[in-house]
């Protein structure tokens, strides 16, 4: 059985259980999929099965892309991932859909790239409390004492400092498949998903 999927996100929603509770869900498009490699441990080695999604205009595509794709038997493609552990290996060019991974209540693990928040301050980034809000402190968002003086003379690696925010590679676990549209390739599963609208996502089987 396939472990994962590609995909995009569509946005929220919220949705009612039997009982008439409240579910907050992000709806995710996924797949179709086509298979457009495998490879081994003789080849490359290591196992795993490599997927594409979401047609795309050849002229964007590079030479090496596109020969890539025809061994497949494929047409362009704008998304190539690999999954390891795939279980069944299925068949180079064959073409895999949401109702052939998942089901419903399904615990799965979906990764996407986070929104970015460009260059922020230690407030916004980590979370840090600032100082007072009176106008004589003039001290309120700033990151503080570095703790360096003669000794040692230099800040050290790691200290919370303002930088680039946001727009990192996250994975959400334990999130459960409420419901699923097959006729629309949608999947509706708990919680928040990272990423903004048409976000690329992976969604895997835990």
């Amino acid at each position: 059985m396939a472990k994962g999927l590609i995909g995009k996100k569509i946005g929220m929603s919220q949705i009612f259980d039997e009982q008439g509770n409240i579910i907050p869900v992000t709806v995710l498009e996924i797949g179709p999929c086509a298979v457009s490699q495998l490879k081994s441990v003789e080849n490359d080695g290591y196992e795993a099965v490599q997927l594409a999604f979401q047609d795309e205009k050849e002229k964007h595509l590079s030479k090496a892309q596109k020969v890539h794709l025809e061994r497949a038997k494929l047409g362009a493609k704008r998304v190539l991932k690999e999954f390891r552990n795939f279980g069944d290996q299925p068949t180079p060019g064959s073409v895999l859909k949401i109702q052939d991974v998942f089901a419903v209540s399904d615990t799965v693990k979906v990764t996407g790239v986070s929104k970015g928040k460009g260059f922020q301050g230690v407030i916004k980034r980590y979370g840090h409390h600032g100082g007072p809000g009176a106008h004589g402190s003039r001290f309120h968002r700033h990151p503080g004492s570095m703790g360096s003086n003669t000794t040692p003379g230099r800040v050290f690696k790691g200290r919370k400092l303002p930088g680039r925010t946001g727009h990192d590679v996250v994975s959400v676990r334990n999130l459960k498949v409420v419901r699923i549209h097959e006729a629309d390739n949608l999947v509706f599963v708990s919680g928040s998903v990272p990423g903004t609208a048409n976000t690329i996502v992976t969604i895997e089987k835990i």
